[in-house]
């Protein structure tokens, strides 16, 4: 196994990486500086396009462009143009909550939670955004700080996680309507020494966590035991998402202390590559709206 630094510009709070079989490029995002990152790792080109707001997830569209999780609502971004524009909302964000993470379903659907910006009480929701519409759907609620979708090979389990709680959860996910039922704890990071933040599904039905202030990553294998841990080198790993031209590379961005008002490392906020696991990962589905 090998961990090395990608020549991506460092982050406050790095999240989201989306890795595009179509471009064979990463995406990600950095919520603090409110930018979306695409890094084309064949020629080194890096560019950046700046929000209006804060970002908490970001989805490539199957028509071009993206959707942005900002906010106020999931807005369209228009590569060529920067521009932004409102697509959906749902009345219950305002100035207590803001959307986080959220990723597209294997029906092109976008699932994305919500937090609590104080982080002190469960107003955080999960919704959907099916193509075609312009109203967020309410599937779950009773969430503190939303992170790491992802769903099981079959598409059978969706994982969500409460990041204050340090649980993640596993849904009985109905990928035709795009609905959660039985919610049950997963698995816990409280002995983990850090949260569940973001994360991803293998192609083996493993589920990999990126463990904030805890310095790892952990794979938990379907019955929600630790298969492995991968020792990090900063202590805020921010996500975890396989790509590659085989898929078989794992990228994750990072978080630096200095937006917590503590020192930082020369490492922290930087986006790392972990090659040489011989796993696989699953390629992202596209927004389909």
């Amino acid at each position: 196994m090998r961990i090395t630094r990608l020549g991506v510009p460092r982050c406050s709070v790095g999240e989201g990486p989306l890795w595009d079989v179509l471009e064979q490029a990463l995406y990600m995002i950095d919520i603090l500086e409110k930018r979306v990152v695409r890094s084309d790792p064949r020629t080194g080109v890096v560019r950046e396009w700046i929000m209006p707001e804060l970002i908490g997830s970001m989805a490539l569209r199957e028509q071009g462009g993206a959707i942005v999780a900002l906010a106020s609502g999931v807005h369209t971004l228009d590569f060529d143009t920067g521009e932004c524009s409102l697509l959906a909302r749902h009345v219950d964000l305002d100035d207590r909550v803001q959307l986080a993470d959220g990723k597209v379903d294997r029906r092109g659907r976008f699932i994305v939670g919500s937090s609590d910006r104080g982080m002190k009480e469960a107003r955080g929701k999960l919704y959907a955004l099916d193509p075609g519409a312009t109203e967020l759907r309410a599937i779950d609620d009773d969430v503190f700080l939303a992170n790491g979708p992802c769903w099981s090979p079959d598409d059978k389990i969706f994982y969500h996680a409460d990041s204050i709680r340090k649980l993640i959860y596993a849904y009985d996910y109905d990928i035709e309507s795009g609905t959660v039922a039985n919610r049950r704890p997963f698995a816990s990071t409280e002995e983990l020494g850090g949260i569940p933040d973001g994360a991803t599904v293998d192609a083996e039905g493993h589920v990999w966590s990126a463990i904030c202030e805890g310095g790892k990553l952990v794979r938990f294998r379907p019955d929600g035991s630790i298969e492995r841990i991968v020792d990090f080198p900063v202590k805020l790993p921010g996500s975890v998402m396989f790509g590659g031209a085989n898929m078989d590379q794992i990228f994750v961005p990072t978080l630096s202390p200095a937006f917590l008002g503590r020192p930082a490392d020369p490492l922290d906020g930087c986006t790392f590559v972990i090659e040489e696991l011989m796993i696989h990962g699953i390629a992202e589905p596209r927004f389909a709206g």
